[in-house]
């Protein structure tokens, strides 16, 4: 037993209340090191009368570790724990203390997660786990209104550039709400809405007023209306990392400079404010001298961004907000947002934006989700032929471990999105592929997102490439893409198991691109078969039981002499399950 592996701390992802009567706990071990591992438990005031062990399961891998875990309820909401760890003929317990062979005398030296305080569970939106969302950029997703357009505007579908406009508004998206409703949509994330110079948004000038070539906000509280009628959520989209040049505040220090009552608004480093050497003498995002950052530890900042996030939920009962650049804004600043955004819809669900390991901001304090970048990378990453089924199976174990479980069911995952080539793009213009990526998505554990257009085949390489125009032209569009989109996104919805049940591999081997895993509940039983290479295959897996049915067809399956074997296509798939009875 490699001692040196061994890891586990009473806190953060390690041991957590899942929900007001359960604690989750994980402990670390090698990779193939350990044949069991049991969870001993009991109260520290009662322990012989409340003492109980718990063999703990396999929940996932990587390449170096396994991960194990268990789900105690303990009958007065406190927990003294210890572990015992067995390999072969050897058997070592670990405790709050240390590690030791001889059997512990609990409670003294054991782990502790002291109480379950109800106000101290971490509680996602449950509406969330059901949601399957759609990212829209309003000015390239439809034309609704050409009297507001901003001039000039470019035939719609031209190529798109970093600067041109096409005249996509609020309009156009209430005039399409019904696609939305055909493809399955309950939930829109929009890009920014809030008045700036550039198309894309993101250099806000007012965060009260929706930009006159959108609308007005009238109108966004019209589409709002009209999206809860069709039980469809929206989330807008939060730039609270900086603003944009021409915001009045900035403009005030552009003239006063450090005269200005504004000067502690941004990180001034230099007076007077300009770009020396090609360098802001101001804090901005990335260099970019026509963004210059907030700063929002100053009181008077953080007033007036808190009551930005309070105003829209109440405006327009906006159920939650994406935040941009989320991971340079400091965490007191996201601790007080949640208070606000929290206390006024306690449901409303917060994203942020964080492009890598993000547990800092899910520990129930700040944000519920992220955006889940490193899924979109290795999905893509296998599916486009750069790894085998043993790595894609350790690279996904290692994100499921990053989270608590209630964060893996609400973290907002997506294959492409406006800062990175689109989806059909990435998978080489191969149809096949892509649908691979996309039941992948509609299986897994999380929120799942589309970006507009995925679903009817638009292409695009980097910004400005992926921001291309949505097609409306029925003719031009991918209907039978469309019609599979639909499918996968029915299929999770009419089924729990998907969006809430066990993640696990059955079968992902070294130098083998093909892979079998399953999603688990206690009524239902699903496995997912994929052929992730351009050649027919069989796979095969132990299955027992022979009640089995294809989900998209309704054919009934049944393995050979314990065996269940699925013949598939080139880069083909099939979608099994089962009641438990």
């Amino acid at each position: 037993m490699l001692l040196e592996a061994l890891y586990h701390v009473p806190r953060d992802k390690w041991a957590y209340a899942y929900d007001n009567s359960t604690i989750h706990l994980r402990i670390r071990t090698k990779r193939d090191d350990l044949e069991q591992v049991i969870a001993m438990t009991g109260d520290k005031y009662n322990w012989a009368g409340t003492y109980q062990e718990y063999p703990m399961e396999k929940a996932a891998h990587d390449r170096m570790f396994d991960y194990w875990e268990v789900d105690v309820r303990p009958r007065y909401k406190r927990l003294s724990y210890a572990f015992k760890l067995v390999a072969g003929t050897e058997t070592i317990y670990m405790l709050d203390s240390g590690l030791q062979h001889d059997p512990p005398s609990p409670p003294g030296e054991c782990f502790e997660y002291s109480y379950i305080h109800e106000i101290d569970v971490f509680k996602v939106p449950e509406w969330a786990k059901e949601a399957v969302f759609y990212q829209i950029m309003p000015e390239r997703f439809a034309n609704g209104n050409p009297d507001n357009d901003s001039k000039p505007v470019e035939k719609w579908g031209s190529p798109p550039k970093f600067d041109n406009f096409f005249g996509g508004d609020l309009q156009g998206v209430l005039d399409h709400l019904n696609h939305l409703v055909d493809l399955g949509i309950n939930a829109i994330y929009f890009t920014p809405l809030f008045t700036s110079p550039s198309y894309h948004k993101y250099d806000t000038t007012d965060y009260r007023q929706v930009d006159p070539h959108f609308g007005d906000n009238a109108l966004l509280k019209k589409v709002a209306v009209a999206c809860h009628e069709r039980g469809i959520r929206v989330v807008l989209d939060a730039v609270f990392n900086h603003c944009g040049e021409q915001f009045p505040p900035f403009q005030d220090v552009l003239k006063h400079g450090q005269n200005s009552k504004y000067a502690g608004w941004f990180h001034i480093n230099e007076f007077p404010v300009k770009i020396k050497d090609g360098v802001p003498t101001y804090d901005t995002f990335g260099f970019f001298g026509n963004m210059p950052k907030f700063n929002t530890a100053n009181p008077e900042v953080k007033e007036y961004l808190l009551g930005v996030a309070e105003y829209w939920i109440r405006e327009i009962k906006l159920d939650g907000w994406r935040l941009d650049v989320a991971n340079e804004i400091d965490h007191h600043f996201w601790r007080d947002f949640r208070n606000v955004v929290k206390r006024v819809n306690p449901e409303a669900y917060i994203i942020g934006e964080v492009w890598s390991d993000s547990l800092n901001w899910l520990l129930g304090d700040q944000f519920d989700s992220v955006m889940n970048y490193p899924f979109a990378d290795k999905v893509l990453e296998f599916f486009c032929g750069g790894m085998d089924g043993y790595n894609f199976s350790n690279e996904m174990g290692s994100l499921v471990m990053r989270y608590p479980q209630q964060t893996n069911e609400v973290i907002f995952n997506m294959l492409c999105t406006h800062d990175t080539p689109r989806l059909l793009t990435r998978v080489g213009g191969d149809k096949r592929k892509l649908k691979l990526c996309v039941v992948f998505l509609f299986t897994y554990i999380g929120t799942p997102c589309i970006f507009y257009g995925d679903e009817i085949g638009l292409t695009g390489n980097t910004d400005p490439d992926c921001r291309k125009c949505m097609e409306w032209d029925p003719l031009k569009q991918d209907r039978e893409l469309l019609d599979f989109y639909k499918m996968m996104i029915a299929l999770r919805k009419k089924h729990v198991v998907l969006r809430q049940g066990r993640f696990r591999f059955l079968q992902a081997k070294s130098g083998n691109p093909c892979i079998i895993y399953e999603r688990l509940d206690q009524s239902m039983h699903f496995t997912v078969w994929m052929n992730n290479t351009d050649k027919a295959c069989v796979l095969s897996h132990p299955i027992q039981t022979s009640d089995w049915q294809d989900a998209l067809t309704g054919e009934r399956v049944a393995p050979d002499s314990g065996t269940m074997n699925i013949s598939l296509d080139p880069y083909g798939f099939r979608i099994l399950y089962r009641h438990i009875k």
